[in-house]
């Protein structure tokens, strides 16, 4: 599972280099990101437009990553495929993420947060 990182003003912007996020890495990618907001900002913006596929054990990962993190952090989304995107909002995960059309956009909407 390979995920680059890049710190702001504030915020970790985390881009998943994978096309899925499934059963196979699910795991691993849990452990990184937990790696990658144990010792970040207050603010994470998980880029997935590379991702063109989630299923159940990925959207565990990424539910687990949320849950893992530091109370006072936020974990966002950004650039959701439309399969991914189909995902969030048939499990209603759309209400409890937020959701940025694209990365450039969270980070802007980060930098005019502070």
């Amino acid at each position: 599972m390979k995920l680059n990182h890049k710190d702001f003003n504030g915020a970790r912007l985390v881009t998943v280099c994978e096309d899925r996020i499934d059963a196979v890495c699910a795991i691993q990618f849990k452990d990184e990101m937990r790696k990658l907001t144990d010792e970040g900002p207050n603010r994470v913006v998980l880029d997935m437009s590379q991702v063109q596929f989630l299923d159940s054990s990925g959207l565990g990962a990424v539910v687990a990553v949320l849950k893992a993190k530091k109370s006072e952090q936020s974990l966002e989304l950004a650039s959701l495929q439309p399969a991914v995107h189909k995902v969030f909002r048939l499990t209603r995960m759309d209400t409890v993420f937020s959701i940025h059309d694209d990365a450039t956009a969270a980070i802007e909407s980060v930098a005019n947060a502070s």
